[in-house]
């Protein structure tokens, strides 16, 4: 068959298509957001973007229970917002496949959290299957789906940012396809009211017993001796790190199944070895699962609670011997810290916000960017949504006209996701406060994915586009603006008039991503010193391509679009 070079989570998209899968939801988050997107081009795989992750998952139970295989992906924090829905279908079981795939993303590359979703499968009370390559990311899911199928249970599918962004090579094979089960109608299993769920709960608690067993003797979880002076249980990615730095000089025992987890297997091993390890990224998952069971590990009082592992330092910290130094450049490296593009919509309404003192409830998204220097115009971000709650609370808790000088921002698609609830919410409870929705036609930080605002789904067909301005006035938001922020005196002037107002107002501030093929600039601009006061107002934007040259100003005409925002600001007319 043929072989080719994949990204673990391209991988797992070849897997959903071998093992005919017909249904594939999620909401896009880095590190999962490619598996979707390669989904898609399978044409016998319905694939979509979801408002949100548990409306994603409710989904893929629906397609589960009406037969198909389903396949739901997230990134761990999608999994707080699909919780809901995970611990209720953990005791009404499945009719067709349901695979869950979240991944985490240790030393938080682009998430606000570290946590770690393996403690979402023991609290569900369901199994959960880990790949530590491309290759194993496509073979474990048919066994997943087995899993699934044969133990009535959705299994969670445990990726991490470098399994699903590294790329090994994977064996390919055909498409197996599987039939969509009959749907018969089952109110004792698929209706989890109070009296339907009290007979489950014993049912679940039997299964995860029988899927202990299964542990014992899955292929997925194997041991592999060489010098026995030596045993390390680890999985994932970690399982990559260990090999590469001991080889087959120490024994390991590799876990694909981690949760549950074997108990005679790890005893086996252990009794095997003369000194046992865990290597394990985050949480003590492993290592208290091998105290509980009377198992003594050298665990977390070794290894560091935080961040993600390296090869170096696990050979380090078992071995107690420093690895050979790097070789090393005697040049500066210029610090890169991240900062929004030439040309973004955001950077204008947020050199307002702060021209203007506004206290700034802000969100995830790109434009969390602008909380950074010199913009620094958010003061809070918590999750997907929360701005504008956060915004409502914080006006209880300090009174009126800190309301009228507060406002909550959020991108078009986290609007979507879970910002419509808190824009009732303010209405409701008689609010007053301002909401700002970054409207820049496309779903940005995650890499241009289509949303219910664009128009198109994730196959790039069109369909209806929600219009936000009649959603705000459909909740009842009387004052609804829509704004540019390039036009910043248009911007103060309305957001001034919205914050002296007594009732809630809904600002649309609308242009498209400066990354969009759709969008062209007249090309690079530059200043002219003649003119130039050195009143370094345009620095304030924090565009890359302007940069201080001690003596003078000048713009990178590498990095310059010529937006033409710096124009703007300069009062002297020195940008041409």
């Amino acid at each position: 068959m043929e072989k080719k070079l994949m990204l673990g989570n391209e991988a797992v998209a070849r897997g959903l298509y071998e093992n005919g899968v017909h249904v594939s939801t999620a909401y896009p988050g880095t590190p999962s957001t490619e598996i979707s997107e390669y989904a898609a081009k399978y044409d016998e795989i319905y694939a979509e973007w979801a408002p949100n992750e548990k409306v994603a998952l409710e989904v893929a139970i629906g397609a589960s229970v009406g037969g198909a295989r389903a396949f739901c992906a997230m990134k761990h924090v999608g999994l707080n917002v699909a919780a809901d829905p995970l611990f209720t279908v953990a005791y009404t079981g499945v009719n067709g496949g349901l695979v869950i795939g979240v991944a985490d993303d240790p030393s938080m590359h682009s998430s606000q959290n570290e946590q770690d979703s393996r403690n979402y499968a023991k609290a569900s009370k369901v199994p959960m299957i880990e790949p530590s390559d491309s290759s194993e990311c496509k073979e474990f899911i048919k066994a997943a789906y087995e899993m699934s199928e044969n133990f009535d249970t959705p299994v969670i599918y445990r990726l991490s940012t470098r399994v699903s962004h590294s790329q090994s090579i994977v064996e390919l094979s055909d498409r197996q396809e599987v039939e969509v089960k009959p749907y018969t109608a089952d109110i004792a299993k698929y209706v989890m009211m109070p009296g339907n769920a009290i007979k489950k709960h014993p049912e679940v608690e039997d299964r995860i017993n029988k899927l202990r067993e299964y542990a014992e003797t899955t292929p997925l979880n194997r041991i592999e001796y060489g010098d026995k002076k030596i045993g390390i249980i680890t999985s994932g990615m970690c399982y990559n790190y260990v090999k590469e730095a001991f080889g087959d000089s120490v024994s390991v025992l590799k876990l694909g199944m981690v949760y549950p987890l074997p108990v005679n297997l790890i005893k086996e091993f252990a009794n095997n070895v003369d000194t046992l390890y865990v290597v394990e990224e985050l949480d003590p998952f492993i290592e208290e699962h091998c105290n509980n069971i009377d198992v003594k590990v050298i665990g977390k009082e070794l290894f560091p609670m935080c961040y993600e592992f390296s090869t170096r330092q696990i050979k380090e910290l078992i071995s107690g011997e420093a690895c050979p130094e790097f070789d090393t450049v005697d040049e500066e490296v210029p610090m890169r810290p991240p900062v929004l593009c030439p040309g973004c919509p955001h950077r204008g309404i947020f050199y307002v916000l702060k021209k203007m003192g506004v206290n700034v409830c802000g969100d995830i998204g790109c434009y969390t960017l602008g909380a950074v220097a010199p913009l620094q115009s958010i003061h809070s971000v918590v999750c997907m949504g929360a701005s504008i709650g956060m915004s409502f609370g914080m006006s209880l808790a300090r009174g009126e006209e800190f309301a009228k000088n507060t406002v909550a921002v959020l991108g078009d698609s986290t609007f979507i996701h879970s910002g419509i609830t808190g824009l009732v919410e303010i209405v409701y409870n008689k609010g007053i406060n301002t909401v700002l929705v970054l409207d820049n036609s496309i779903t940005g930080m995650t890499g241009h994915q289509d949303n219910p605002t664009t128009g198109k789904t994730l196959k790039g067909e069109k369909t209806k586009q929600v219009d936000l301005e009649l959603l705000g006035k459909a909740v009842g938001i009387d004052r609804v603006s829509i704004i540019d922020p390039f036009d910043l005196k248009q911007c103060e002037k309305v957001l001034k008039e919205e914050l002296a107002s007594d009732e809630p107002s809904l600002v649309i501030v609308q242009r498209p991503c400066a990354l969009l093929k759709s969008v062209k600039f007249p090309g690079p601009i530059k200043i002219n010193n003649e003119k130039c006061k050195k009143c370094k107002m345009c620095m304030k934007l924090g565009c890359p391509a302007i940069v201080d040259r001690g003596d003078y100003l000048e713009i990178d005409k590498t990095l310059c679009v010529g937006c033409g925002l710096c124009q703007n600001v300069c009062s002297f007319g020195a940008i041409e």
